[in-house]
């Protein structure tokens, strides 16, 4: 697996826009233009990974969706990336019909069945259009890439896969089935993108445990297909050559149900927390402005502003997993290097008498521009520099309102003092009936997770004081509802997770002003100190859990007493949790895998939400 995940979607990719066959190294040589078709699911497979310029750069003069009104150009090649569902085929086919485009290269992101592929052939044969129809490829490329080591499966119908629809009370096995499916299917496809056939370990009776048997059976039919096997030759030519075959554990999202709701203090997971942040965007509303429309005039429609957090933005690679007044601090030095070299291109400027001179005519004058030359060639980087520095000063400045307003530090400082079972320093009580701290939304996850993490559940007679104060607040109770039948049910289950190690030690959480010269007042937000989280499941990478079910889809036989009890440590692990992921826990894999050295561990979850999307599918829980 040395190559990331992330690098070989983003090959796949290219490979299929260059007709799928690999680009030239040659890059003299102009590009074939040709027009790139894609549906939904298509679109969000390719935006985290390939900008619109990289996209033109690969001869992609337009990209369009399936399903919009498109007008024909008769002399270009289109390459279509869509889902094999009816709607699609039936689109394609009208394309056909219609003969929009002078050759068809059709690529599904998730194998397409016999009979569909006879519905575009018989489509092809009644528009007399079989010869345009140049290729069809399965690309095996059903999941979203975030980053190097994070995927998630999807992001459209992501409901169809949700926390939500795997525990509703009244679900049917067969559409439990059709879940598993839907999730394997995507599974099967990072497998095969990866090159790698995995070892699976998951905890027995629940949901992990169905992807688990479903996985390793699908895995094992296409093994066993050798002619047709998408594990050898070409695919696997890069695989082949690390022995050490991944680790694949699944986890269950019911086994720790408090991080979900858990207030954070990384800057990545406090993006997603508290803006609109999708497949690396963010989405923001700038402000209206101060000054007050005239009387009787329409108040100003905010625009919305959208910023994309790139792999290249070498700011927010390194700043994503700190802690908040870190990346602030981080924010104003970055902003005051940037201004230092503006000032001093400016100065060489006016040393020369150039001020408002073309860059032509200054690169004519003598040697003593090479100062000034050097300062000038690398405007173009500092511009660069500028855009990113104000992209992180607004989403910082946008954060840290929130934290200010809702008095996140204090939610954030509590809740961890609850998971590791530290001290209090004031009662559950205030801080859910004081109006100033947090939304009603804040007060309910602060005390769903006084309720999960608590080893004494709260009396009747308290329980309901805390119930009248969270109403008062103007909570909605429906949540409360499931995690107690949750609770109930995993009671006699199991013993729920262990919070014991996790958080913050309230060691050096001191109230500072940052440097009064900083654009971010931190004033009264507490400066926090991140103790490293130990998930619970981290230790399954030494398997330790020896209660943990094994499969390996390249032994014969497939039951479990052929167990080679594998006594290596893993390199590589890629640790799923299925029902839902956030980025609480991928930041504390990403730390966890950095103490250990030489291991690499992914981070992938079948949908990723945010603790208001989880509260929401909570609360349809609770109402049901």
């Amino acid at each position: 697996m040395a190559a990331s995940v992330r690098e070989k979607q983003t090959v796949a990719l290219k490979r299929m826009l260059n007709f799928n066959a690999p680009p030239l190294k040659n890059t003299a040589a102009e590009p074939v233009w040709k027009v790139l078709i894609y549906d939904r699911f298509g679109q969000d497979i390719i935006s985290p990974l390939l900008s619109v310029k990289e996209l033109r750069d690969m001869g992609i003069t337009l990209h369009l969706l399936l399903h919009s009104d498109r007008d024909p150009i008769p002399d270009v090649p289109a390459i279509y990336f869509v889902m094999p569902t009816e709607e699609n085929i039936d689109r394609i086919c009208q394309d056909l019909r219609n003969q929009l485009y002078e050759s068809y290269y059709l690529n599904f992101i998730s194998a397409i069945s016999r009979s569909k592929l006879e519905d575009i052939a018989s489509a092809a044969l009644a528009a007399n259009a079989v010869s345009q129809v140049t290729k069809v490829f399965d690309q095996y490329l059903n999941f979203i890439t975030l980053e190097d080591d994070m995927f998630i499966l999807c992001h459209q119908n992501k409901e169809l896969i949700s926390y939500h629809a795997i525990n509703r009370p009244d679900i049917q096995d067969t559409d439990m089935d059709a879940i598993m499916d839907t999730i394997v299917d995507s599974l099967f496809c990072f497998f095969v993108t990866l090159g790698a056939v995995p070892i699976i370990r998951c905890p027995r009776g629940n949901a992990a445990e169905m992807v688990a048997v479903k996985l390793d059976k699908k895995l094992r039919e296409n093994l066993r297909d050798a002619r047709n096997s998408l594990f050898t030759g070409d695919s696997m030519a890069a695989g082949q050559f690390s022995f050490q075959r991944p680790l694949f554990v699944l986890a269950d999202r019911n086994v720790d149900m408090a991080t979900p709701l858990h207030h954070t203090w990384t800057y990545q997971a406090l993006i997603h927390d508290v803006l609109d942040f999708h497949l690396n965007r963010v989405m923001m509303e700038e402000g209206a402005g101060a000054e007050p429309s005239p009387a009787g005039a329409r108040p100003k429609k905010k625009s919305r502003k959208t910023y994309d957090l790139t792999a290249a933005d070498k700011f927010w690679q390194k700043h994503k997993g700190s802690p908040f007044p870190e990346v602030a601090e981080s924010v104003q030095e970055e902003l005051d290097t940037y201004r230092a070299q503006e000032d001093e291109v400016k100065r060489l400027k006016s040393i020369m008498g150039l001020e408002g001179e073309d860059e032509g005519a200054i690169s004519m004058l003598s040697d003593n521009t090479a100062k000034l030359t050097s300062a000038v060639s690398s405007l173009p980087e500092l511009l660069e520099k500028k855009r990113l520095i104000d992209l992180h000063t607004n989403v910082a400045t946008a954060v840290l309102d929130h934290i200010k307003s809702r008095k996140l530090d204090v939610y954030f400082e509590y809740e961890e003092k609850l998971m590791s079972k530290s001290t209090l320093d004031k009662s559950l009580l205030d801080i859910i009936s004081d109006p100033d701290a947090g939304t009603p939304e804040d007060k309910m996850r602060l005390f769903l997770i006084y309720y999960i993490t608590t080893q004494q559940a709260p009396t009747e007679s308290d329980l309901e004081q805390y119930k009248k104060a969270l109403l008062d607040a103007g909570c909605d109770l429906s949540p409360l509802t499931y995690i107690k039948q949750w609770k109930a049910f995993t009671k006699m289950a199991s013993t729920p997770a262990n919070y014991g190690n996790s958080g913050v030690k309230p060691m050096g959480l001191f109230s500072r002003v940052m440097n009064t010269g900083s654009q971010f007042v931190m004033e009264g937000v507490k400066n926090l100190v991140l103790k490293q989280h130990v998930t619970d499941w981290s230790s399954v990478t030494s398997q330790e859990t020896d209660d943990y079910r094994y499969f390996d889809p390249k032994m014969l036989r497939g039951s479990e007493s052929s167990i080679p009890r594998n006594k290596n440590p893993f390199q590589e692990a890629i640790v799923f949790v299925v029902g839902g992921g956030n980025y609480i826990e991928y930041q504390n894999l990403v730390d966890y895998t950095k103490s250990k050295q030489g291991k690499k561990v992914v981070y992938g979850c079948s949908e990723l939400f945010n603790s208001a999307q989880f509260i929401k599918q909570l609360s349809q829980l609770g109402q049901k």
